[in-house]
């Protein structure tokens, strides 16, 4: 039985269309299948869903949720420092609030952090140790 495949993402929100020219700033494309309250973002093998906060906490059932990634971070890998560095740039210049600017890394990488607009964390990093196949997808077999 093969594990199962992460297919979406869904990131609770408190502006969805910012959110949306956000991440449509970092190259995601809207889907057409998206809401006003809810947007499907195309990314390559994966959905970003950007769910209205409100409404992701009424659907869960669980009460409040904090706002940001708590202890999660999402995370791109590029093929080179100097993709990682316009990435993370690029991600400033959307309105990324900027927590660890891109930098040699104690494992021998190059990496840093930025939050999106309401508070997700994500690593933008390259990897000396991993292969990525042309389609820019980490190889790890």
């Amino acid at each position: 039985m093969n594990p199962a495949r992460i297919t979406l993402v869904t990131l609770g929100v408190e502006d969805v269309a910012r959110s949306v020219a956000f991440y449509e700033a970092l190259g995601w494309a809207r889907s057409k299948d998206s809401f006003e309250r809810t947007a499907f973002m195309l990314g390559d093998g994966i959905v970003l869903s950007l769910w209205n906060r409100d409404d992701m906490i009424a659907d869960g059932g669980e009460g409040d949720l904090p706002s940001g990634s708590g202890s999660m971070a999402l995370a791109v890998n590029f093929e080179s420092p100097a993709a990682v560095d316009a990435f993370y740039a690029r991600a400033i210049e959307a309105g990324a609030d900027p927590v660890k600017p891109p930098q040699k890394a104690f494992w021998g990488g190059h990496s840093g952090n930025f939050r999106d607009p309401d508070g997700h964390l994500w690593e933008v990093a390259h990897n000396p140790f991993w292969r990525m196949d042309g389609d820019g997808r980490v190889d790890l077999t």
